[in-house]
């Protein structure tokens, strides 16, 4: 097991005990103590052999490999109060604060236009990792400010991001600090993934989606296929049963649902209005054809905000969506 440098610090200190740990403290920095003080707090039991490494590596003659107990917020608390008296329980606040942080939460609150200023020059990794803690019409936004050549780059790295390590976030959090946020440090973040990477696509305008997925075909189609197969586009609507749709209708503004319905099949048409009451079905059907021609960009968008309706349900477990692909997953 490879070990930090502050995470052999924590462990030296432990094996060391509290008394030569108080004065080792002295020598370290308030950045540096906090760092420790985070890998003392989750530690409860240190490997004999991790305790033989790190000890032969300071004191060469150590050679004890038995097994430590650690109780490490008791340790760190006694530790501190002797190197640094009053100012411990400050201390050790600020390490149960940074703790509990979650990396990048103050970005949800910087405006799309300059976030995307922002990282428009960093490595598309960087964009993904920082994107997939977005929610999705956010990221969507940010996504198509970018540079087109950036942006299919972005959605493939975003799609095929799994784990990434806590070492790799903090250094993102580091930077987005000294410009944009309040640091936050945290484990291991499950980000990304197609699902992830086809919901940001879904909400892109479809000028930008279309280029989006054509510039990823050409270089990935297997993986621009599996992201079709998991966006959901307003026709998907046909794939849902009729009390599905009633939840949905329950939630969608009427003049939204009208300019939604101006760019739709007959066959879906014909499906929201068996879902409405007779009254309801007939007014809008008057709606429809009283109405003149309109942007098709303003259809595309009042669809977008149906399909963002949906895909809010389905994370409240109200309905279960399918893919824009095959599958014929049904609401509960």
């Amino acid at each position: 097991m490879e070990l930090t440098g502050p995470q052999k610090a924590a462990a030296l200190m432990v094996s060391l005990g509290k008394d030569v740990s108080s004065v080792l403290l002295k020598n370290f920095t308030e950045e540096e103590i906090k760092l420790i003080g985070r890998h003392l707090t989750e530690m409860s039991m240190i490997p004999g052999e991790i305790v033989d490494t790190v000890l032969q590596e300071f004191l060469d003659n150590y050679t004890n490999s038995k097994d430590v107990p650690v109780l490490g917020e008791e340790f760190l608390k006694d530790v501190l109060k002797k190197a640094h008296g009053d100012k411990a329980e400050q201390i050790l606040e600020e390490i149960e604060e940074e703790k509990s942080k979650i990396p990048f939460q103050n970005i949800r609150k910087v405006d799309s236009k300059v976030l995307a200023t922002f990282i428009q020059n960093e490595h598309p990794q960087t964009i993904a990792i920082i994107l997939a803690h977005l929610e999705q019409k956010k990221a969507a936004e940010v996504l198509s400010m970018l540079r087109e050549a950036v942006q299919a780059e972005v959605i493939k790295r975003i799609a095929r991001l799994d784990s990434v390590q806590n070492e790799v976030l903090l250094e993102i959090d580091k930077i987005l600090e000294e410009e944009l946020l309040t640091r936050g440090t945290v484990n291991q973040q499950k980000l990304g993934g197609t699902q992830a990477a086809a919901e940001i696509v879904n909400c892109l305008d479809k000028k930008t989606e279309e280029t989006v997925l054509g510039l990823l075909e050409e270089e990935a189609a297997d993986l621009a296929e599996e992201i079709r197969k998991l966006m959901f586009v307003f026709e998907d609507l046909l794939k849902l049963d009729d009390r599905s749709i009633r939840t949905i209708l329950k939630e969608v503004k009427n003049d939204d649902l009208i300019l939604a319905l101006k760019g739709a099949s007959e066959e879906l048409r014909n499906k929201i209005f068996a879902n409405l009451s007779s009254r309801a079905a007939e007014m809008i059907k008057e709606d429809l054809e009283a109405m003149g021609p309109v942007k098709l960009s303003d259809v595309e968008e009042a669809q977008q905000k149906i399909i963002l309706v949906v895909r809010n349900l389905e994370k409240e477990g109200k309905i279960v969506i399918g893919g824009g692909g095959e599958g014929d997953q049904l609401v509960i």
